[in-house]
């Protein structure tokens, strides 16, 4: 099988040793994106929901470069800092996707990378 990497225009490097996205077969798989603001990659400023409608503008980003957009997605993977953010997450979460929604998976986690309280990471067919 070959892996065929996925950059998109404008949005801030990886900082390590992966793709933003990398179709394997069928499927296309989105690393994890955190709230970073594209002009300078900085993590932006507010609450788990203003960071969730960041990181969905990344990830579309991501899938308008590989030819696919929200709509295509069937897996949504999702971390938080603090399972309280749940609600405003799920929130902004709704406002980007329509029925049959992607499944989906929270996991509480002890840190994410530049302090995000939120990350994202997709599955695309």
């Amino acid at each position: 099988m070959v892996r065929i990497a996925i950059t998109a225009e404008g949005l801030p490097a990886p900082v390590g040793p992966f793709s933003m996205a990398v179709h394997g077969g069928d499927l296309l798989f989105l690393s994890g994106q955190v709230a970073q603001d594209p002009a300078t990659g900085r993590l932006i400023e507010g609450d788990a929901g203003r960071q969730t409608e960041q990181i969905l503008r990344n990830l579309a980003a991501v899938l308008e470069a590989a030819g696919k957009s929200l709509a295509d997605v069937v897996r949504v993977g999702v971390y938080l800092t603090d399972m309280t953010d749940f609600a405003a997450m799920n929130e902004e979460y709704g406002k980007h996707f329509t029925a049959p929604y992607p499944a989906r998976t929270a996991i509480g986690v002890a840190a994410l990378p530049l302090g995000a309280s939120v990350e994202m990471d997709l599955v695309v067919a």
